[in-house]
């Protein structure tokens, strides 16, 4: 499926169904979050989606920010301002603010190069747990509660040498968990390869709540919930 096959753009504005969204993150990003599952009452959007949607309406800058401010429930129409702004929101019809983008520098609107990028940075994005968070939680003695858990993506910001690129890789260049209470701050850096050559680099930002003292028992469960949801999903149509 092509990455526009998981929202809708219209006259309206940017929608997204809880089956687009849940797919998305399932079969494009990797992501066996619960809260991505249509039937949690608490279901939202991921914002990898969003971030997608973004770079294929508007092009790929060489400079972006992404603000998340609130979480996207399903079929809420977000209204898309002109693509020539360089500090872009998407709002609802209220005007309560999702997301915030700030772009500069120069514009491609190469389908193909924004498909590959999307793509490899979500896949990237989406595998954030439990391969980079677990072991950065108990190296810091700390962990989320396994009951509720609460990862954030706050923001995420990445800038190119140049928009040319024929191929294109993402690797991590480094993780942090910052804790300070119950709360925590995880910063991933990554970079943007051509080959071996780095043309690029980014940072993601996430924010953890509810912090408490690490349990190994109790987080191989939640790991092992998690892993048996990835294992036994299957995408739509192959059953």
């Amino acid at each position: 499926m092509s990455l526009a096959d998981y929202y809708t753009i219209d006259a309206a504005g940017l929608r997204i169904s809880a089956n687009q969204a849940s797919d998305f993150a399932k079969t494009v990003a990797g992501d066996f979050n619960p809260l991505h599952d249509p039937d949690n009452r608490r279901f939202c959007v991921p914002g990898d989606l969003l971030f997608t949607a973004v770079l294929q309406h508007y092009g790929v800058s060489q400079r972006m920010q992404f603000r998340f401010a609130g979480m996207v429930g399903p079929d809420l129409v977000l209204q898309l301002q002109e693509a020539s702004c360089d500090a872009c929101e998407l709002r609802d019809i209220a005007g309560k603010t999702y997301l915030h983008v700030r772009r500069d520098g120069e514009v491609t609107r190469d389908s193909q190069l924004i498909e590959r990028l999307a793509r490899d940075y979500v896949a990237f994005s989406g595998h954030n747990f439990p391969h980079i968070l677990v072991p950065l939680m108990r190296d810091q003695g700390v962990m989320i509660n396994v009951d509720r858990p609460m990862v954030v993506y706050e923001s995420m910001a990445f800038e190119l040498e140049r928009l040319d690129i024929p191929a294109l890789e993402l690797r991590l260049a480094d993780s942090k968990l910052n804790v300070e209470g119950k709360r925590g701050e995880v910063l991933l850096t990554f970079e943007f390869l051509d080959g071996k050559e780095v043309f690029g680099t980014g940072c993601k930002r996430l924010l953890l709540s509810g912090l408490r003292p690490y349990d190994q028992d109790s987080m191989d469960g939640l790991v092992t919930s998690y892993l048996a949801s990835r294992d036994n999903y299957r995408p739509p149509g192959t059953d």
